[in-house]
């Protein structure tokens, strides 16, 4: 079984010292440098760009604004109306999925990568990744950190600040560290 498709499968791989991954993440760095120095009046250039790194886009009405840096780019799928403001980090060893109409603060990181606890292994370049994914209708404050393994469920919110450690039911109102719901929110007239 090759390091990739252990990546791909859960397990432990060893990202560091593997050809093939390191040639995968070198054209991804490629791209998001060229997509991040494309001036902000070209938007069909950073879409054009965008649609080479990423694995499936749903339509052209998304938006990401520079800086953005991912690890691979083909684990990576947005839906329609998808919006991620400045600085978003997405490491992407195994599946990052977000749904339609999903907005996006900025600094936010998405991390599917891990490493093991114990020193040897970790030592050693060894991690595992485990896929993340976010629903439809979700908007995530600025600074969230989503941790591997997580689902964020369909019209949730993740205040500014959390750490997204485990599942977060639909219709949530999350934050904290790490993040807890604090509510459940239902349809109601927007508030001012």
């Amino acid at each position: 079984m090759t390091e990739k498709e252990k990546m791909l499968a859960g397990m432990i791989y060893d990202a560091n010292n593997d050809a093939e991954l390191e040639k995968e993440r070198s054209r991804a760095k490629v791209l998001c440098h060229e997509f991040n120095k494309v001036s902000p009046t070209e938007p069909d250039r950073q879409r054009e760009i965008l649609k080479k790194l990423l694995g499936k886009t749903h339509g052209d009405s998304f938006t990401i604004q520079p800086s953005f840096w991912c690890d691979y780019g083909y684990n990576i799928e947005i839906g329609a109306n998808f919006f991620a403001n400045h600085n978003t980090v997405i490491l992407d060893g195994a599946k990052v999925k977000f749904g339609n109409n999903v907005f996006i603060a900025p600094n936010c990181s998405f991390y599917t990568a891990g490493h093991p606890l114990d020193v040897e292994r970790r030592n050693k370049g060894l991690e595992y990744a485990y896929p993340i994914t976010v629903g439809n209708n979700v908007w995530i404050g600025g600074n969230v950190t989503v941790c591997p393994g997580v689902t964020i469920g369909n019209n949730s919110v993740i205040g500014a600040g959390a750490v997204v450690t485990h599942d977060i039911p639909d219709n949530s109102l999350a934050f904290g560290v790490p993040a807890k719901v604090v509510r459940k929110i239902e349809n109601a007239p927007v508030e001012r």
